[in-house]
C-alpha cells in the first residue's frame, strides 16, 4: 500500500470506533436480543385520582396516581405510600430518574448516597438519578406516610 492509498483509508480508520459503538447500540436494542417495555401513555393536564385507601395493617402500601410521559420524553410517576410501624425499609434502589419525597405523617429515615436523614411531616427529600437510596419508617409505634414524585427519562 502506498502513501496515497493509505491517505484514502485514513478517514475510515478514524471513524471505525464510532461506527462500532453505533452498531453495538443498535444490536443491543434489536428485538431479537431484548424486548422493549410497552410505551407509556402521554399525560395531559387534569385530575388523576389515587387508589382506594387500603387496610392500614399492611406493612407497605402504595397508592398510584399517575405514570406516563410528559412532553420532551420525560417520564413522570406520582404515588403515595404508607409504611406500618416496624416495617422493613424499602429495598436499596438506584434509577435513571430522580425521586422526591414529601412527608405527610410520622417520621421516616431516608438514605441517599450513603447518608441517612430524618424526615418529618412537611419535609421534602430528594434523591438525584443514579444515587442509591431507600426510605423506611423510623418509628416502631406509628405509621409513616409520604408522597413520591419521580421525574426522568424513560426506563
Amino acid at each position: 500500500m502506498n502513501r496515497r492509498e493509505f491517505s484514502a483509508l485514513l478517514p475510515l480508520l478514524v471513524a471505525a470506533p464510532a461506527l462500532s459503538t453505533k452498531l453495538e447500540a443498535q444490536t443491543a436494542g434489536s428485538p431479537s436480543t431484548a424486548s422493549a417495555p410497552a410505551p407509556l401513555a402521554t399525560l395531559a393536564s387534569g385530575l388523576y385520582p389515587g387508589d382506594a385507601v387500603p387496610d392500614p395493617k399492611v406493612q407497605h402500601v402504595t397508592h398510584h396516581y399517575v405514570l406516563g410521559m410528559l412532553p420532551d420524553n420525560i417520564r413522570l410517576e406520582a404515588h403515595g405510600s404508607i409504611l406500618a410501624p416496624g416495617a422493613p425499609h424499602e429495598k436499596v434502589g438506584h434509577h435513571k430518574h430522580s425521586e422526591i419525597w414529601f412527608m405527610r405523617e410520622g417520621t421516616a429515615t431516608l438514605m441517599t448516597a450513603g447518608t441517612e436523614r430524618t424526615l418529618k411531616p412537611g419535609d421534602m427529600g430528594i434523591c438525584i438519578a443514579g444515587d442509591e437510596h431507600w426510605i423506611g419508617n423510623a418509628s416502631s409505634t406509628e405509621a409513616v406516610s409520604y408522597y413520591v414524585l419521580t421525574v426522568g427519562p424513560p426506563e
